[in-house]
């Protein structure tokens, strides 16, 4: 028997999980944080390092005292984050600013200049996240602080992503060049890649901006996969968590990755992490690169194979949106979805409120809902969100199949398809294939089952998986749902490449342009 703590930092709170390698989940706790953003901003979205910190340390503490377990039981504790949230920090790793999360989109233009370089300078690590950087990552985030920032410029020692940033906090790391980084963050969010030499080449970070100058060499360290170890507890970190100093904390990773390994992901799986945003995660036994598909990681997900990640910038921030517009909450607008039939609203819905992450990696879109009556009602648009959204998936398994992707089973994780078996129905039919939903909540089981490799509990991730992972509910396609989903996916097909491809004419332009005049008129009036 051994006990150890996983740890999963979301968008909104972090979930600190003691799970015991006999009888599974003790007990879980979890303390929230604030989401800074700005109304005249919509690309704007920040966190505290201190914040998570403080919270870390509440959830620590209640989790011990809920599981009734002693804090020097605890032999390991491992750690995932959202990504790309990156922070610049100076001497003795001191926050410069927050975090850009996730969800920041102010560097819309950094990465479209980013892009546009790698395309002209031929540049091979562009092909490895898709053909295309997005505003998400962290080169992107980074440059943009650079320019913004002139004042800090002179006292910016690094950047870290915030899996990093927390595990060298934990250890007592003060020095950037000492600080482990995550394969799995810095591989799929800033183009590092073993095989090409790292990090892109000085000379074309220079190309992209003088003020990346020197950056790359600042980024320098040693990069690992999560079989290895970040360091050990602190004995002041361990006072705070309520936990005993010296245990060993592997090197993180993204909460999506981890949580595809709580949910028992294997080879040739995908999962879709629905919660905030989708990530969808897969393990592929070798290399594929797939266009528009925005990382593909050796080590990534499982340290001894390849990671694949796609993703959906929003979806259940859409749920929510939807019924706040209403007056209401996502649990009482979906009472009665159940009985929704495929297509019966009339409506088409491309689930782009918060751009697209895959497979156009296009920020600069707007959701759109086609097929709007005077009847529609806000419960008919969150079932066509709903459908929008599993149809945007299929785009994005349909890419990777296209590119010799293979895709054994599908596997609906996260937040959301623990609540809702309309959605996970749906997309059964739409996808035209078994939806697999783990009986149980995955979210930490992942960051467990890697502190159970770092205390040398079980000598690999599978058999971790095999006593520690729920056991699954299936979806199966609704013969009849899927033949009218056959033929929404046509539609969607066509409005999604129309409308969502700026070089397209016709359409492609509508929805940047829209942005384009509300951010002129905005500005305007703050002037």
């Amino acid at each position: 028997m051994a006990v150890v703590a996983g740890v999963d930092f979301g968008t909104l709170s972090v979930r600190v999980s003691l799970v015991d390698s006999d009888r599974g989940l003790l007990a879980s706790a979890v303390a929230e944080y604030p989401l800074h953003r700005k109304r005249e901003d919509p690309e704007f979205a920040t966190q505290s390092h201190a914040d998570h910190m403080k919270a870390l340390a509440s959830a620590a503490r209640e989790a011990v005292k809920k599981a009734g377990v002693a804090g020097d039981q605890v032999c390991s504790i491992a750690l995932d984050t959202t990504g790309s949230s990156v922070i610049p920090i100076g001497k003795n790793l001191q926050p410069l600013d927050d975090y850009y999360l996730w969800c920041d989109h102010r560097a819309k233009a950094e990465a479209a200049e980013i892009t546009e370089a790698a395309r002209r300078e031929k540049l091979e690590a562009i092909e490895w996240c898709g053909g295309v950087y997005s505003s998400e990552w962290g080169f992107s985030k980074l440059l943009h602080w650079l320019r913004h920032n002139p004042g800090k410029r002179g006292e910016f020692v690094s950047a870290f992503e915030h899996c990093d940033m927390v595990a060298a906090t934990l250890c007592g790391i003060t020095d950037a060049k000492k600080v482990k980084r995550s394969v799995c963050a810095m591989g799929h969010k800033w183009m590092w890649n073993a095989s090409l030499g790292g990090l892109p080449p000085e000379d074309f970070l220079v190309t992209v901006d003088p003020l990346l100058t020197g950056v790359r060499e600042k980024l320098h360290g040693e990069y690992a996969t999560s079989d290895h170890l970040a360091g050990h507890l602190s004995a002041e970190w361990a006072e705070q968590l309520g936990l005993k100093a010296g245990i060993p904390i592997p090197v993180g990773a993204f909460d999506a990755h981890w949580d595809a390994i709580g949910a028992g992901c294997r080879s040739e799986d995908i999962v879709n992490v629905v919660g905030t945003s989708t990530c969808i995660i897969g393990i592929t036994p070798s290399v594929k690169l797939v266009p528009g598909v925005c990382g593909v990681v050796q080590g990534s997900v499982h340290p001894k194979r390849t990671g694949i990640e796609a993703g959906l910038s929003a979806v259940g921030d859409i749920f929510q949106a939807i019924a706040t517009r209403a007056g209401t909450d996502v649990k009482t607008l979906s009472e009665g979805l159940k009985n929704y039939r495929a297509g019966q609203t009339g409506l088409l819905r491309l689930t782009w409120d918060n751009g697209d992450r895959t497979v156009l990696v296009n920020p600069n879109l707007r959701g759109v809902t086609f097929g709007w009556n005077l009847q529609t009602t806000a419960q008919d648009e969150l079932f066509a969100a709903i459908e929008g959204t599993a149809l945007h998936t299929r785009v994005i398994l349909d890419r990777m199949e296209q590119n010799g992707v293979t895709v054994r089973r599908v596997i609906n994780a996260g937040g959301i398809p623990q609540k809702s078996d309309v959605l996970n129905q749906v997309y059964a039919s739409v996808l035209g294939r078994p939806v697999l939903v783990p009986a149980g909540s995955v979210v930490s089981l992942g960051s467990a089952i890697f502190a159970f490799l770092a205390a040398g509990v079980f000598p690999a991730i599978e058999q971790a998986q095999d006593k520690i992972c729920p056991k699954y509910r299936t979806f199966e396609p609704d013969p009849s749902s899927k033949r009218t989903y056959d033929k929404l996916y046509a539609l969607f097909s066509k409005v999604y490449f129309a409308f969502g491809q700026p070089e397209t004419r016709e359409f492609g332009r509508v929805l940047p342009e829209l942005i384009r005049l509300a951010e002129s008129e905005q500005a305007k009036s703050a002037n």
